[in-house]
C-alpha cells in the first residue's frame, strides 16, 4: 500500500496533523535516509517492497499513534518482524545524522533554565489489600519441621 502517495498532496497543516512533522522536515528525513542508503555497501537481496517515503511514514505512524507493529505491518502488507526492523533502521539513521536527536541530560542541565514552580501530586489513594483469613494460610505440620 502506498500511503505516502495518498498524503503527499495535502497542504502543510493537514500533512503535519497526519505525520507530526512539516513537509520540509519530512523531505529532509527522506534526503538523509536516501543518502545513507546510497553510501551503504549494496548487498544482494530482494528489492525494496516499500519506498523510503513509506518507510518514514510508517515510522512516524509508530511514534505518533503508538500503534503496534502488527497493525502497522497489516496496513502496509509486510510481516511484523520486517516492520519492526524497518522502523528501527530508519530511527537509527535519523538519530545518527545528528539532525533529529535530543540533547543529553548534561546539556539540558547546563542550559540556563530557571524553574519557577514545582508541582507535586500527593493525593492519597486507598490500596485494596486481601483480608487475612485462616483459609488462605498454608499451615505446616509439626512433624515436617526439622
Amino acid at each position: 500500500m502506498n500511503k505516502y502517495e495518498k498524503i503527499k498532496d495535502r497542504n502543510d497543516v493537514d500533512f503535519k496533523r497526519l505525520t507530526g512533522v512539516r513537509k520540509v522536515t519530512f523531505q529532509k528525513m527522506v534526503e538523509l535516509v536516501v543518502t545513507h542508503e546510497k553510501e551503504r555497501k549494496k548487498l544482494p537481496g530482494c528489492p525494496l517492497k516499500l519506498s523510503y517515503e513509506n518507510q518514514i511514514v510508517m515510522m512516524l505512524e509508530y511514534l505518533r499513534e503508538y500503534r503496534t507493529y502488527y497493525h502497522i505491518a497489516a496496513d502496509y502488507g509486510i510481516s511484523e518482524a520486517n516492520c519492526c526492523k524497518l522502523i528501527k533502521k530508519i530511527e537509527d539513521i535519523l538519530i545518527k545524522s545528528g539532525w533529529f536527536n535530543l540533547p543529553d541530560r548534561k546539556e539540558l542541565a547546563k542550559s540556563n533554565t530557571e524553574i519557577e514552580v514545582i508541582l507535586i501530586d500527593a493525593t492519597e489513594t486507598p490500596i485494596e489489600r486481601p483480608k487475612k483469613n485462616r483459609n488462605f494460610i498454608t499451615r505446616v505440620k509439626r512433624s515436617s519441621i526439622r
